[in-house]
């Protein structure tokens, strides 16, 4: 690891003579990423791809197209940056000045290049930080205003990148509320492809905030070369995709620029968000394994460490419940033998009870009729049970029926002259206030402080921005950006204070999923829809770009005709939760949960920490299987799943994927309803890989896990 640090790092820092100019290249294990300048003095993308093992073969590549483009030139294209100068002049001209590179703590290594307008003195740094051994790189931008006034950043994207390859086919994940993460894939051809959302709070309501280019040919699962990329803003973003005349493709990455206009004052630097992206040669699946790799070593919240099983009081209760009924929750939570009891909405507020969602948001005191004592009983009874006590919490919205709109209207995001737009019976608060951020933070430090024995909260947001109107914004056009820099200024001290706190995020489904969020997150939920044939879609989107540990799935009523095996088998391949009244449950079946439970705990270091394998997708017909690796290859384990076959349908092996060909693996479908495992056989890797085995059954909703180790 230290000789492939110091190989990296003076590889980044060479600049060494060419044609054109000086060569910088930024490169991980297998990726190359190379800068040139140009005899203009301008800097030029010249490769990206599979890093070279002879580094001065760059200098024999073509210089390649302008890196960061800039607004008013001679280019024709989209820009990434675009600067209204303080004099009116729209152009901004970028040349050369420098380069420097710098080992992080995590062994990670910086290029900062820094280029300059040599008439308005403008500097731009373009920020590249390699993580060599999962081959990922992040990319972002600082733009400092040198002018002697405030000048106007009408677009400043993250990242410019160029390709010319014969042909581009772009893979986004979209949908609705339910309905999440849905694959979709189409060829680009001339002119502009953009996903963008401008939704604010809840940004990712609509479209996932990663997409898949596969280069040459349509992406596929196990070969081929595939970009996949995502922006770490839990805000608006825009991704522009643009086919050229000469058949080239520019991928700009970045905040959505709709309606955000920033302004900065002289000596004042704007940075924007980061953008992460990997180059894989093993098609989407090795995109996703770097992804994984990456988050967990380098991105995650607690990335490295467990993750609680828990019993969420949801779909038990509801907004009904007392004292009572909670105290029975934490004892059904140590008799499935789950981690943690977790209290939902509607335990808070007085004179606007919150007993549904029309009212309450924003008035975070106990209910008195609901729950007389505090948490207190609660907890202690907990505390008896051996399990954790986390709580829901919705710190940045408001209910117009609650006490904190009737004291505080000029904290809320809301028109001054114009009728209220509700989503959901609510609106949000205007994090870009410093005076809103000191409260949004007393929410949970308060709860915290009384109650240091909360293990976890559930973080919602369930609205996106309506009213589009700040209070306390001198410039509108700053609220967006503004928001979202409030919000990371509460979590930075929610961090700074709680480091080891694990918090979920949640926004009516996904309305939130990004890797700068998850910095101070430790998983978030997909989607509201639990329905296990949904969630087989919906985790499988999501999975692209996000390991098992980050998505949470829980077991819950949804989908009457799936057995509770086939609805705990789907949330394994997460981090596992239940949403049910045990009470509801037979005999048979509450066995089998305390038994999956169990056995989730015991694969957990190939679920939750080890490499996914997405073997049979559930958009190529009624089946589907996904594999778990642990690092060492000594153990697996196989999802396999049967939604709704066809009759007598033909029935293919299930070939695996990660094992060492040359070890000797037995094989035992584990997890049976029945409790017994039942032993298949023995097999080489090889055999496993290349051959397989029948998992597959012509029933419906039916399901299997198999365990797959070394003897």
């Amino acid at each position: 690891m230290k000789k492939s640090l110091l190989i990296l790092a003076s590889a980044a820092v060479a600049v060494t003579a060419a044609a054109g100019g000086k060569i910088i290249p930024v490169e991980t294990d297998n990726i190359g990423l190379v800068f040139s300048v140009g005899d203009d003095g301008r800097l030029y993308q010249r490769y990206f791809g599979q890093k070279l093992s002879d580094r001065s073969e760059y200098a024999n590549l073509p210089q390649g197209v302008e890196a960061y483009l800039t607004h008013g030139m001679e280019d024709y294209f989209e820009p990434a940056l675009h600067i209204n100068h303080a004099d009116g002049n729209q152009s901004t001209l970028l040349k050369y000045v420098d380069s420097a590179t710098s080992t992080n703590a995590d062994g990670s290594v910086t290029t900062v290049i820094t280029l300059a307008d040599p008439v308005y003195k403008d500097e731009v740094k373009l920020h590249f930080t390699a993580f060599a051994d999962v081959d990922v790189i992040s990319a972002s931008t600082e733009i400092t205003n040198n002018e002697n006034k405030p000048v106007e950043l009408e677009k400043y994207a993250s990242s410019l990148l160029s390709f010319n390859r014969p042909a581009y086919y772009l893979t986004q994940y979209d949908g609705d509320w339910a309905n999440e993460a849905n694959l979709r894939e189409q060829k680009l051809e001339y002119g502009k492809k953009q996903l963008d959302t401008n939704l604010g709070s809840r940004h990712n309501m609509f479209l996932s905030q990663f997409f898949q280019l596969g280069l040459d040919g349509p992406a596929q699962e196990n070969s081929g070369e595939v970009l996949a990329g995502t922006l770490g803003w839990t805000g608006n973003y825009r991704y522009t995709f643009e086919v050229d005349n000469k058949g080239q493709l520019r991928v700009i990455s970045g905040i959505n620029p709709y309606n955000s206009e920033y302004t900065i004052a002289k000596g004042e630097t704007f940075t924007t968000p980061e953008f992460f992206f990997t180059l894989s040669q093993q098609g989407k699946g090795g995109a996703s394994r770097n992804f994984h790799d990456w988050a967990r070593r380098y991105r995650l919240k607690d990335g490295m460490g467990d993750r609680m099983t828990l019993l969420n009081n949801w779909e038990a209760t509801y907004f009904d419940f007392d004292e009572a009924k909670l105290i029975q929750l934490c004892k059904d939570a140590k008799t499935l033998g789950v981690d943690m009891f977790l209290l939902d909405d509607g335990w808070f507020a007085n004179k606007y009870p919150r007993n549904s969602d029309t009212a309450g948001l924003g008035d975070w005191g106990e209910n008195v009729a609901k729950l007389p004592n505090g948490f207190y009983p609660v907890i202690e009874e907990a505390k008896k049970q051996g399990v954790k006590f986390g709580l829901w919490i919705e710190p940045e919205m408001v209910n117009p029926k609650s006490e904190l709109y009737e004291k505080h209207k000029d904290w809320v995001i809301t028109l001054p002259n114009r009728d209220e737009y509700y989503f959901r019976n609510q609106l949000v608060l205007d994090l870009s206030n410093p005076k809103v951020q000191d409260y949004v933070f007393s929410v949970l430090d308060d709860l915290k402080t009384k109650y240091p024995e909360i293990a976890f909260f559930k973080w919602d947001c369930n609205s996106p921005i309506t009213n589009i109107y700040s209070p306390y914004e001198k410039n509108q056009k700053h609220l967006y950006v503004d928001y979202v820099k409030g919000l990371y200024n509460v979590l930075d001290r929610v961090k700074a204070k709680y480091p080891d706190l694990a918090i979920m995020m949640c926004a009516g489904g996904s309305g939130r999923g990004d890797y700068k969020g998850l910095e101070y997150f430790t998983e978030f939920w997909p989607s509201d829809n639990t329905d296990p044939v949904e969630r087989l879609f919906i985790q499988w989107g999501y999975s692209q770009v996000f390991p098992a540990k980050t998505l949470c799935a829980h077991v819950t009523s949804w989908n009457h005709d799936a057995s509770i095996k086939f609805k705990t088998d789907v949330a394994m391949m997460g981090k596992l939760g239940f949403d049910i009244n045990l009470h509801e449950l037979n005999d048979g079946d509450l066995r089998y949960a305390q038994q999956a439970v169990r056995e989730y705990n015991r694969l957990k270091p190939a679920i939750l920490h080890g490499d996914q394998y997405r073997l049979v997708s559930p958009y190529e017909g009624e089946h589907t299987s996904t594999m778990y690796v642990t690092k060492d290859k000594k153990s697996a384990v196989v999802f396999a799943f049967d939604v709704y076959p066809r009759y007598n349908e033909k029935l293919h092996n299930v070939k695996m994927a990660g094992l060492d060909p040359d070890k000797t693996y037995s094989v035992k479908e584990i997890n049976r309803h029945d409790g017994n495992d039942s032993h298949i056989g023995r097999y080489s890797g090889k055999y496993l890989m290349s051959v397989g085995l029948p998992m597959f059954t012509g029933n419906k909703l039916s399901s299997r896990l198999y365990e797959v180790s070394i003897d």
